[in-house]
């Protein structure tokens, strides 16, 4: 964690989910004193580690709201900065099916929904398509529509990149610094309270995610609530990937996506989510009713599925909002930016929701200077499988051999992957820290039998750092 400088930054973002590191990696690219804090201990660690996965087109989104526009730009921002890092990315494309009549009769409006997002590539699927593109489907399908650029991705890798470029585009970044309260100054500035002590700062920007609601409150605002939804996953061994090889979508409903069959760049199979709307902000722990409520939906979906073994199963919390729509609003007055209510498209939208807020902010006064020299676009370990990886490369190995000692069996996670986490710019300081960057731990034997090891891995790497 970098240290905090004693200074008045120009920009303080609060909340290192994948939204709020976007916006301080766009704005580290300019002449600016930026800094990026968080109550967790890591980057990621709330709704951004926790969710679907799913890089989406926004064919489905309600058309000419925020969401919808963010969404299509940032598809197309995200896929391209994927591309330049290495952060896991597969276009398996999707298919959205029908199982009842009224679901077959909603196709064509979803359709024209998605012409008018600009997304003109949906085709309409007969049962036969359908099964010809998915054949273990359960029965009972009626027909489908296609969406083909729908894609899957790591849904950790992108907060770590964009925190990493901000931090070495020189901002600083401030963990395990919860926001206790703010205090707005006469002279323009503004302080945040803070668990580790106070950040002065001359603009603030809200993207604390589930607690966005609460520090709107605080800075004298009534606009929204936000409703913790639960969301509950089973992952499914990787000896099923060869029944799903793309994503199964259900019929959209006024609760959301519904419950999705898809496939993971790790190279599992996921089976979720729920959506129980509930009043604790920290209940992301997972239910027998969800695992019952998965499981009848799942062996209608795709019977054959729960004939493989469940590797884990977890839960998300998305941050649903009594509102149709982002709220992305700057208070010039306050020089304060909310961005709030950014439900579970937030990962595609991600650098676009970060071009916005910073058009936002020069449009009310903050000058915006390109820096002369950034930081390049840093190259994230491969941790998907849709590329080599380390303990497959003969050349890494050859110039250093921790890459050919495996500690984590299961996803095949070598000692050099894990000392590059822990010594990395934005570095992992625990076990979960650990996991997000290599996987080790989140195979089939969920660290029954590499716990040990890699928290020893960790136990040697912070003894040797302190002395």
């Amino acid at each position: 964690m970098t240290e905090r400088k004693t200074m008045t930054y120009d920009v303080t973002v609060v909340g290192a989910g994948v939204v709020g590191t976007a916006i301080a990696r766009a704005l580290s690219r300019y002449e600016l004193d930026v800094a990026l804090l968080d109550a967790a201990n890591d980057v990621g660690q709330g709704t951004s580690k926790a969710n679907t996965a799913i890089l989406h087109t926004g064919f489905d989104a309600k058309p000419g709201t925020t969401e919808s526009r963010l969404v299509r730009r940032g598809y197309e921002l995200l896929a391209d900065y994927a591309a330049q890092t290495g952060i896991p990315l597969e276009r398996t494309g999707a298919v959205l099916v029908a199982w009842t009549e009224e679901e077959l009769a909603n196709l064509p409006a979803l359709q024209e929904k998605a012409v008018a997002n600009g997304y003109e590539r949906c085709e309409r699927l007969t049962a036969e398509e359908v099964y010809a593109a998915v054949p273990d489907l359960g029965p009972g399908v009626l027909g489908g529509l296609s969406v083909p650029d729908e894609s899957i991705i790591c849904p950790w890798t992108p907060s770590i990149a964009y925190a990493t470029e901000a931090v070495e585009n020189g901002a600083t970044l401030l963990l395990e610094h919860e926001v206790r309260d703010v205090v707005v100054h006469d002279d323009g500035t503004t302080t945040l309270q803070t668990s580790r002590g106070p950040v002065r700062t001359r603009w603030m920007i809200n993207a604390a995610g589930l607690g966005a609601d609460v520090l709107d409150r605080v800075m004298g605002h009534d606009r929204f609530t936000v409703t913790p939804r639960r969301g509950e996953l089973l992952v499914f061994d990787k000896l099923a990937r060869p029944l799903v090889d793309k994503i199964v979508l259900p019929v959209p409903s006024k609760l959301g996506k519904g419950v999705l069959v898809s496939p993971t760049v790790y190279g599992n199979v996921m089976l979720g989510p729920t959506a129980e709307d509930l009043e604790d902000k920290t209940a992301t722990g997972t239910s027998e009713k969800g695992f019952d409520f998965l499981r009848t939906k799942g062996e209608k979906l795709m019977p054959v599925l729960f004939e493989e073994e469940v590797t884990t199963a977890y839960a998300g919390l998305r941050a649903s909002i009594d509102h149709g729509d982002y709220l992305i609003v700057p208070e010039s007055a306050q020089r304060y930016v909310l961005v709030g209510g950014i439900r579970s498209t937030g990962l595609t939208s991600s650098m676009a929701i970060a071009e916005e807020v910073a058009g936002l902010l020069h449009g009310a006064g903050l000058a915006l200077e390109e820096k002369a020299v950034v930081a390049d676009p840093p190259r994230m370990p491969n941790i998907g499988e849709c590329g080599h990886r380390p303990f497959e490369r003969g050349d890494l190995i050859a110039a250093d051999p921790a890459y050919g000692e495996v500690v984590c069996f299961c996803e095949r996670v070598t000692a050099g992957e894990i000392r590059d986490a822990l010594t990395s710019t934005v570095p992992a300081v625990d076990r979960a820290g650990v996991s997000k960057r290599t996987r080790a731990t989140n195979g089939r034997c969920q660290g029954f039998y590499c716990g040990a090891n890699v928290d020893a891995c960790i136990t040697k790497h912070l003894q040797g750092a302190s002395r």
